[in-house]
């Protein structure tokens, strides 16, 4: 370092102890020079920068403002053959014209006698650093980055210029370069997105934002940086070392404000004066928390409906708001008063936070017109911070004005569903109940009854269309139907659109009508062997009536039997069939006919006789039966040679009169067709005959048809009319029925309404009347339905071949009008 005297120097430095020593500054190259050891001293205990005022000599004693920094640039030398040097150091970003100065290689075999050479190797060398081969001096070529390559490792060594013998041997040293603070901090995003939730206390943490600093961190502050807000205030603040941004107010709303844009400023050099900066924006919303309850906008409402609404049907909706959003705005209704609870129910919809007010019983305008009821909203989701803030309380209330209208109703019955109860043994024509229906409606119209003829099919009942009184139009019988379950409706007779059906059972009460009977059908058996006391059968009963006591049936012999007798079994309705003698024989009598009356307990008492066949059986020893009636048929004195002789004699007879009757046939005499040349008849086919055409001749006596007269004294022409086309007589009236005009107004309603009736159009399909003719038809479905039909004189113009048919009947009706 070169040495100055205070002449040369243009910068006074006045140091803080008071000492004073003079300086020269290149203002090209940015560089300083010392004349002062002392003044070295002092720089090397101090930081690498400091600030001073130097007084500038050349400009009048003003004042300047500087800071200096500071590096020893060690010069290489060689003692006792060895280098002696430190490491190197070179500022970054040079801005002057000539190459920059790094330093110097010395060694001391170099006596300045220009022998000595110096030899660079290494990183850069050529392109980025030259060395002076006779001085040593190194010099960079270019501006250095530190951002991009922060150490050079070079290698230097000495040479003799005329032998070129290495004086010193290959020895590595580095050039570090040297941070300047030309890298202003940067943010990792441009934009940070953040969100705190209202209501939050001082000092919530939102975000931490963090920049960096190329520049070198462990040289000086270039890379020290410090946070700070330019945008935000009162609402934000930042740690200045961190860079977390806390909130700085209490009680921020949502509801008031919810985007907040904050910017932040990161600053090097420790924030002082002279430093790098970088900016960042932080969007800041608030998220929302339940701290605003709901409220009605309008505390009545006013709603309308049709007293015919059904039950679950929607009136109307009623709406609150809640400032809140998403889960905190859902929000429930309930109704608060009795006067609504039991007729109206509410429910949320979840899509739009509207109350549904629905029906949950029936409406009725002639009972209550009009419903007046609270109805309270609260949200579903609450926050126990808030609940008990001195806000106004978590929900609100409004008041539901409903008026139902009149529509026309149907009648009402008193009672849904009538069960009446009948005896079995009441006569047809008696009364079994009353039905009751009553049109509720202002008007009250009057009401008539029927049933419901699908619901019964045999027309067992019958109602008065006036008062509802059902009464039996036949009898009836419990062991057939025990119940008869039939439909009345009530019609309003104004409208008969409006009806009404009302179920009713009707109970056949048992009346003890039927007499008990044997339960099955008994195959009993006696053997021949048998001992007087042995029992033969048990015999049941059963009675379809049902005595509300039970069933008590008791069994006896309808008259003294030596054979036999009948022990009844108490308690369980059965009997035994007891022998009263042994030693029965087939050949004697092989069945026995018992006569047993049953009775039972019921009032009036009911009993049967029933009869029960004993056959007499061939048994062992052991009471098996053998055989039985086996003897009996051969004590008849058949054999069976008899009884196949019976059997041909039979069939002998059978084949006589079969050959009688075709030996008759086949000597019938056929008489001629046509006995002379005038006398030409055609067979007059009788058409009542349907089964078949002209080919079927063989059916009819053509010598009845010769003589007409015989024919017309034996059978009288008869004449057919269609009855569709008699004239309607006039009918006498006869007295109006309302049971009949019901009967028949329901059977014509039914045919209307059934699906499945044929339309009047429709093609009617007739049975088979037999094979066609060559000739048409003598008659006609309109046979007699005028009296032109009546006459035959156009069968004089068919010419000869019908002359006979002409005077048969143009004579036989001149007969009839004489």
């Amino acid at each position: 370092m070169a040495t100055l005297n205070s002449l040369e120097a243009n910068f006074l430095l006045i140091l803080d102890t008071g000492r004073r020593y003079y300086l020269w500054a290149d203002i090209e190259t940015n560089y300083v020079y010392l004349n002062s050891i002392s003044l070295l001293r002092y720089l090397s205990d101090s930081p690498s920068f400091f600030f001073f005022t130097g007084i500038n000599r050349l400009s009048k004693g003003k004042g300047l403002q500087c800071m200096i920094w500071w590096r020893c640039i060690p010069i290489l030398q060689r003692a006792k053959r060895g280098w002696m040097w430190n490491q190197f150091f070179l500022l970054e970003e040079y801005t002057g014209n000539d190459n920059q100065y790094v330093g110097k290689l010395h060694s001391n075999m170099d006596r300045g006698e220009g022998n000595v050479k110096y030899i660079l190797t290494g990183d850069g060398v050529g392109s980025l650093f030259l060395i002076d081969e006779n001085s040593g001096d190194i010099h960079a070529t270019k501006r250095l980055d530190r951002e991009e390559r922060a150490i050079y490792t070079l290698h230097a060594k000495v040479v003799d210029k005329r032998t070129n013998k290495t004086l010193e041997a290959d020895t590595e040293f580095n050039i570090k370069i040297h941070d300047i603070n030309d890298n202003e901090p940067k943010f990792s995003k441009d934009i940070y997105f953040a969100s705190v939730p209202e209501m939050s206390d001082v000092g919530t943490s939102v975000i931490q934002v963090t920049a960096t600093d190329a520049d070198d961190q462990t040289y000086g502050n270039s890379a020290k940086l410090v946070y700070s807000i330019l945008q935000g205030q009162p609402y934000f603040s930042v740690d200045s070392d961190n860079g977390t941004i806390r909130t700085a107010l209490p009680n921020m709303d949502r509801e008031t404000k919810e985007n907040y844009q904050v910017v932040i400023q990161a600053k090097d050099m420790a924030g002082q004066m002279g430093g790098l900066s970088g900016t960042t924006t932080v969007s800041i919303t608030l998220s929302d928390e339940n701290d605003s309850p709901p409220r009605f906008a309008n505390h009545t409402f006013r709603l309308s409906t049709l007293e015919s609404a059904e039950v679950g049907a929607a009136i109307g909706r009623i709406k609150a708001s809640d400032a809140d959003v998403g889960r905190n705005a859902e929000m429930q209704y309930s109704i608060v008063d009795r006067d609504g609870q039991d007729i109206f129910t509410i429910i949320t919809d979840q899509n739009t936070q509207e109350g549904i007010i629905r029906v949950k019983k029936q409406l009725d305008y002639e009972r209550k017109k009009t419903f007046s009821f609270k109805v309270e909203v609260t949200n579903t989701y609450l926050d126990p911070r808030f609940m008990y803030s001195p806000n106004p309380p978590f929900k609100d209330d409004a008041m539901v004005r409903v008026t139902i209208e009149d529509v026309d109703e149907p009648p009402v019955f008193s009672r849904n569903p009538y069960i009446i109860e009948v005896h079995e043994d009441t006569a047809a024509g008696s009364f079994v109940g009353v039905v009751s229906a009553k049109d509720l409606d202002a008007d009250n119209n009057p009401v008539k009854y029927s049933i419901d003829r699908h619901t019964d099919l045999e027309r067992l009942f019958n109602i008065d269309s006036v008062n509802g009184t059902i009464t039996t139009l036949k009898a009836l019988d419990r062991e057939m139907s025990k119940w008869h379950n039939i439909s009345v409706v009530a019609t309003e007779i104004s409208n008969p659109r409006q009806t009404t059906r009302v179920p009713v059972f009707i109970r056949v009460l048992d009346v003890n009508d039927n007499a008990p009977e044997f339960a099955m059908y008994y195959e009993t058996f006696v053997c021949e062997n048998v001992k007087s006391g042995q029992l033969i059968q048990t015999i049941s009963a059963v009675d379809t009536d049902e005595p509300l006591v039970g069933h008590k049936f008791v069994f006896s012999m309808s008259f003294s039997n030596p054979n036999f007798t009948i022990i009844d079994n108490e308690g369980n309705n059965t009997a035994r069939i007891i022998t009263r003698r042994g030693g029965f024989s087939q050949r004697e009598m092989n069945t026995y006919l018992l006569p047993v009356v049953i009775s039972d307990n019921d009032y009036p008492i009911q009993s049967s006789t029933s009869t029960l066949t004993v056959n007499v059986c061939a048994c062992d020893s052991r009471g098996n039966v053998q055989s039985c009636n086996t003897e009996a048929l051969l004590s008849a004195g058949l054999s069976t040679g008899a009884l196949v002789a019976i059997l041909l004699c039979v069939i002998i007879l059978l084949m006589i009169v079969v050959l009688f009757a075709a030996l008759r046939r086949q000597q019938r005499k056929k008489e001629p067709l046509i006995i002379s040349k005038d006398d030409v008849r055609d067979n007059v086919v009788s058409y009542n005959d349907e089964g078949g055409g002209e080919e079927d001749t063989q059916a009819f006596d053509i010598g009845t048809l010769r003589n007409p007269e015989v024919m017309d004294a034996k059978k009288l022409r008869r004449d057919i009319i269609p009855e569709m086309l008699f004239p309607f007589g006039r009918t006498s009236p006869i007295k109006d029925n309302a049971d009949v005009r019901d009967f028949i107004h329901g059977r014509l309603h039914e045919n209307d309404s059934d699906p499945t009736a044929p339309p009047y159009d429709s093609l009617a399909t007739y049975a088979y009347e037999g094979s066609g003719s060559l000739a048409e038809s003598l008659s006609s479905l309109e046979s007699g339905a005028t009296e032109g039909d009546q006459e035959y004189d156009y069968l004089s113009n068919w010419g000869p071949a019908f002359k006979k048919l002409a005077d048969m009947y143009i004579g036989k009706d001149t007969e009839r009008e004489t």
